[in-house]
């Protein structure tokens, strides 16, 4: 796991979000960042690297969302710059009728 991976790992599990996460999680031919069954939420930490896979991972949020999981892009300096805000923003999402995923997560200092 890469660091932002790691922060984010342990701000899920120790934050007392009620939502059970598991990381590097299998679904199909994939491996899911983190993912949460109750709420049918993929969460990937999207780094340098995602620039060249851009296609890749449309073809693999496709393939989750036709099986009802919902995909939630955050990236990488995201997580290292605003980590309480990601945290906030993705028990936001998990309550979240069923659609595409948008919108940044709340700038450090506001939202909830």
């Amino acid at each position: 796991m890469t660091k932002p991976e790691r922060l984010l790992w342990w701000a899920l599990r120790n934050k007392g979000t009620g939502l059970r996460f598991r990381k590097q999680h299998p679904a199909g031919c994939y491996i899911l960042d983190f993912y949460c069954d109750s709420a049918k939420l993929c969460v990937e930490v999207d780094g340098d690297t995602h620039d060249f896979t851009a296609s890749r991972d449309a073809a693999r949020d496709r393939w989750l969302a036709a099986r009802g999981v919902r995909t939630l892009r955050i990236s990488s300096n995201e997580v290292l710059n605003n980590l309480d805000g990601v945290v906030r923003y993705i028990l936001d999402q998990s309550d979240a009728p069923s659609g595409p995923l948008r919108g940044p997560p709340p700038p450090r200092g506001e939202g909830l």
